[in-house]
């Protein structure tokens, strides 16, 4: 998957992801959990939309990402916003070496475009490790309703005078995949025309009961497991899944 023209058009196409409600959504469970949270790590990253949100709100934040590109527009928004981050080009199925935190957070369904069961298994006993006692890990999955009721087989698009997109989504390899094919139209300035960037990313998702089961497994305690932002039990229509768990 490459993100090298994709990572300029990742704010486009999230222009309208509820980014300030992700915080709070942090910060109540913080506040619910009795949990210190000096020390963040923002893993899955991307542009740092989240991680200067929360800098800003007064965390000691630390993001990661796979992509370069991707962490270069995150360093170029956090010197824009005048908060100081450091940030660090890894894998999340393969996190290393980056000390201890008091929060972990995987948001925007990021988790989601790991591949393989054992890569999501591999990320959270890295994460377990990477966690002070008692420090939470946070993290939203879509829902299986989600990838086979609102993404199979649709059409989503967007038609603006700088960028406009189609954004295809088909069934995966793998039960509860989605592959979204987006195809982005971009304004050249100088010629007046449109550049064109097409792009294919890859999502899978698993059961609740699965994904608590490898938490349990990697040494967490689930605190609560919500959907949407409520803090309220998932329905069978619910569509982004939370998950908060605390070291054991």
């Amino acid at each position: 998957m490459s993100y090298e023209q994709f990572a300029y058009l990742y704010d486009e196409l999230m222009k309208d992801a509820p980014y300030d409600q992700w915080v709070e959504f942090v910060k109540n469970i913080l506040v619910k959990y009795d949990v210190h949270a000096a020390k963040l790590l923002d893993l899955a990253c991307g542009t740092g939309e989240l991680s200067v949100r929360f800098a800003k709100q007064g965390f000691d934040v630390t993001g990661i990402d796979l992509s370069e590109d991707m962490l270069a527009v995150a360093q170029a928004k956090a010197e824009a916003n005048s908060v100081k981050i450091p940030f660090f080009q890894q894998n999340m199925a393969n996190l290393e070496g980056q000390g201890q935190f008091n929060v972990i957070g995987i948001f925007c369904d990021s988790l989601n475009y790991l591949q393989t069961e054992d890569e999501v298994k591999t990320t959270f006993s890295n994460v377990h490790q990477h966690l002070r006692t008692n420090g939470v890990f946070i993290f939203d999955v879509h829902s299986i309703f989600k990838m086979t009721d609102v993404f199979l087989n649709q059409t989503f698009a967007l038609n603006e005078e700088e960028v406009s997109y189609i954004w295809n989504s088909f069934p995966g390899e793998h039960p509860n995949s989605v592959e979204h094919e987006l195809s982005f139209f971009v304004l050249d300035e100088r010629t007046g025309k449109y550049d064109r960037i097409d792009e294919l990313h890859f999502q899978r998702t698993y059961p609740i009961n699965q994904y608590a089961h490898w938490l349990d497994a990697a040494g967490f305690e689930i605190l609560e497991i919500s959907a949407d932002f409520e803090h309220l039990e998932p329905a069978p229509t619910s569509e982004r899944i939370f998950f908060v768990a605390k070291k054991k």
